[in-house]
């Protein structure tokens, strides 16, 4: 599957607004999807979650408050803007296939497997034996 862009309706769902500003939330999404094609191109399936997450940290605190009192209450917000978390990046990666642990084998494909030590030619044509720590007697 391919990645398929939310629209604001979904946003207005992840957010649980009964009504959303559908233009905002438009343009949002779309800078939300930029931020995301700069770790990952192209996006993966799973990369709705991140965009709606971007987003709607944007929408949700228009002002960019970041701490609010209101009489007894009080409430601390996360960084203000459109941005994506450390988090969010690494999910990405993984969302493509990427990050994590991979192994290189140097091992040439034309590598034959049969023992190159030690060459038969050693011992004088094959009448001694070889005693390890001794070598050939």
């Amino acid at each position: 599957m391919t990645f398929t862009t939310p629209a604001a309706e979904d946003l207005a769902l992840y957010l649980g607004l009964g009504e959303i500003d559908g233009s905002r939330a438009d343009l949002l999404i779309q800078q939300a999807i930029n931020l995301c094609a700069a770790v990952v191109t192209p996006l993966p399936d799973g990369a709705s979650a991140v965009v709606l997450s971007s987003a709607g940290r944007a929408y949700a605190n228009p002002q960019g408050a970041t701490y609010e009192t209101i009489g007894p209450m009080s409430v601390q917000r996360p960084q203000a803007g459109l941005y994506l978390t450390k988090a969010e990046k690494a999910a990405l990666k993984a969302m493509a296939g990427r990050g994590g642990a991979f192994t290189v084998d140097p091992t040439p494909a034309t590598a034959d497997p049969s023992p190159t030590w030690p060459p038969d030619d050693v011992n004088g044509g094959g009448d001694l034996e070889y005693e390890p720590g001794w070598g050939w007697v």
